[in-house]
């Protein structure tokens, strides 16, 4: 309890909080004696305890009032806040309103009272919850192509990870503000690029040097264009080029800054086009959809408060994923558990050298986040003692699925160095556990507890031709011969579009993922929930369809016999009957039968066996 915090102490705290200062743009402040017609209200002697009045009406306006923190907040201090907040709105038709002792708060959007973090947060916070901003993917995949496309065969990037890299560094170097413009040449554009990208890294270097790798691969990019070329006519080629490439990461990273992001896999997008035409990754890169990665991240119910780590994290999809959901929950990008969960919450691993730079691109194209991202082998023993230094709370993972990666090495090494009861959740093939070594297999249910199986729809990985499932350990918990649960999500409403992947173009997705949800959370519900013996199998084990025979079935097996008995030549026999039934027969019909005769001298049988 904050005992004894005069109206005075309460206003001021909340002026630090929120930051209120003026500048050449807004009006900001707080006080005991300014009224609104000193604010810009003529005639209006009302004093509010903190206001914040941008010089364009347009914008968003907020409006505070403070009480002592041994005041109860009710109806008379509500009320006398709502006559504030329409007082404002005579100039402003967007306006925040915020009642505060510390102890309590009630934000207003308008003059309806909103859910909001029980804490107060910084000014941007608040002026955010006035943005709607829509994600086109549509938009993005559409740039995203065009940009393959150019990178490909103008720019002359045949390496696929360098035409991901390159593009994602200048997603990076626009998220930090970097001068790209319209009319650069290729070395001002790059150096651009590179510049933004180092002063990103700057104040994170002390913590994780290992960042300046995505600088180092950036510069080893090769192209077969000649940006150096004297030639006039070339040199507008490639400024024209330029231009056009900085118009269309300009916009997809519009998308990405957007407040109304929910984790939407954006990069994601971005990898499948440029994959579309690799059927498979050469490093057993598979990125996971992004339905999945949120589907997972409610199965293993994920919260604002865990740490979550993916120890072959890729592009980091599962991570940002996780992110935005934690954000999302906490109220929104502007809160401080917000802040926490970007810095401190989130571990990635990648061994790959292209990919982690990749990794380190997309957390720092969401900020922070990124100096929880190690390039490690997730096999080996040092990864696990990292592993062990984070306590971890949830893992959310897809592993390579080839046997030459270690598949289930990793997952051994990740289980045996998360806390007792982490719950930990593995996107492999359906039935790696079963065709893995017995004896290492044997080990990790010896020490851990294999609890759920969900098999995934077939076609899940567009192009990679491996069915999968979802199988979840709880870490440090011997099996102990106890049953788990399995069940099959035969289709997920998804349908393939031609050069785009998979998507869910008719909204099935939602319906389904919340009945999967229940259904995984009750392991009950479907005709396909089973409880599998680990002695037995390590997998979900499709139905035997019952034994059935068929009246026709039995007279061919008859048939066959008999005339394997006689010696028939049976493509003769076939051919005889043919030519009989069409120029030695008589035929009869009705409505309901047709009658097909053969006269008795017809010896078929004595033809057929000469």
């Amino acid at each position: 309890m904050h005992n004894q915090l005069t109206e005075d102490k309460v206003r001021d705290l909340a002026r630090e909080i929120l930051g209120l200062k003026d500048n050449d743009h807004v009006l900001s402040g707080v006080g005991q004696i300014t009224t609104f017609n000193q604010l810009g209200f003529p005639g209006i002697s009302d004093k509010p305890d903190g206001w914040y009045l941008p010089k364009n009406h347009n914008d968003v306006a907020l409006i505070l009032e403070t009480k002592s923190s041994k005041t109860k907040l009710g109806k008379s201090q509500i009320n006398e806040l709502l006559k504030n907040i329409q007082i404002v709105q005579k100039q402003y038709k967007k306006v925040i309103g915020i009642l505060y002792n510390v102890e309590d708060i009630h934000v207003f959007k308008g003059l309806t009272e909103i859910a909001v973090p029980h804490e107060l947060q910084n000014i941007d916070y608040y002026l955010s919850l006035f943005k709607i901003d829509v994600i086109d993917k549509k938009r993005i995949y559409a740039l995203t192509a065009k940009i393959n496309d150019c990178l490909h065969f103008e720019f002359g990037i045949k390496n696929l990870y360098h035409r991901m890299i390159f593009t994602a560094c200048a997603l990076v170097a626009k998220r930090y503000d970097a001068l790209m413009i319209s009319g650069m040449d290729y070395s001002t554009f790059t150096n651009a690029i590179q510049s933004s990208i180092a002063k990103a890294l700057i104040k994170d270097k002390h913590q994780n040097q290992k960042l300046e790798l995505l600088l180092d691969v950036f510069s080893e990019i090769r192209m077969n264009l000649n940006v150096t070329s004297e030639d006039e006519k070339q040199q507008q080629h490639v400024k024209l080029l330029i231009a056009q490439f900085i118009e269309w990461v300009t916009t997809i990273s519009d998308c990405l800054n957007s407040d109304s992001w929910r984790g939407e896999d954006v990069m994601g997008i971005f990898f499948n086009e440029f994959n579309r035409y690799k059927k498979k990754s050469e490093t057993g890169q598979v990125f996971t959809p992004e339905h999945i990665t949120d589907f997972m991240y409610h199965i293993l119910e994920v919260n604002q408060y865990d740490k979550v780590l993916d120890a072959t994290c890729g592009s980091s999809g599962f991570l940002v994923k996780a992110m935005a959901n934690m954000i999302q929950e906490t109220g929104g990008v502007h809160t401080k558990q917000a802040i926490k969960i970007k810095a401190h919450q989130l571990f990635g691993i990648e061994f790959d050298r292209e990919i982690y730079a990749l990794a380190c691109a997309n957390m720092l194209i969401h900020k922070d986040g990124k100096t929880n991202l190690e390039q490690m082998d997730a096999r080996n023993a040092m990864t696990g003692e990292w592993i062990a230094k984070q306590k971890i709370t949830k893992v959310l993972m897809n592993p390579p699925f080839e046997t030459k990666y270690g598949c289930i090495k990793i997952v051994e090494n990740v289980l045996n160095n998360v806390p007792m009861h982490t719950m930990c959740g593995f996107i492999l093939p359906d039935k790696k556990l079963e065709k893995a070594s017995k004896t290492q297999i044997k080990r990790i249910l010896k020490n851990h507890r294999l609890r759920k199986v969900i098999k995934l729809p077939e076609d899940l990985f567009f192009n990679v031709g491996v069915t999968t499932s979802i199988f979840i350990f709880e870490a440090k918990v011997p099996q102990n011969n106890n049953d788990f649960f399995a069940c099959y999500m035969k289709e997920d409403g998804l349908v393939t579009v031609k050069n785009k992947g998979r998507h869910d173009i008719y909204n099935k997705w939602s319906d389904i993922e919340k009945y999967w949800l229940n259904i995984v959370s009750k392991q009950t519900g479907d005709d396909t929930c089973q409880w599998n013996n680990p002695n037995k199998c390590l997998s979900y084990q499709m139905p035997v369809k019952p034994f059935e025979i068929f009246e026709e079935d039995f007279k061919k097996t008859a048939m066959d016999y008999l005339i394997f008995q006689k010696n028939i030549n049976n493509n003769i026999l076939n051919d005889t009957l043919i030519k009989k039934i069409l120029y030695s027969s008589s035929i009869d019909s009705d409505d309901t039968v047709i009658k097909i005769s053969l006269n008795k001298g017809n010896k078929i049988n004595e033809k057929i066996s000469n």
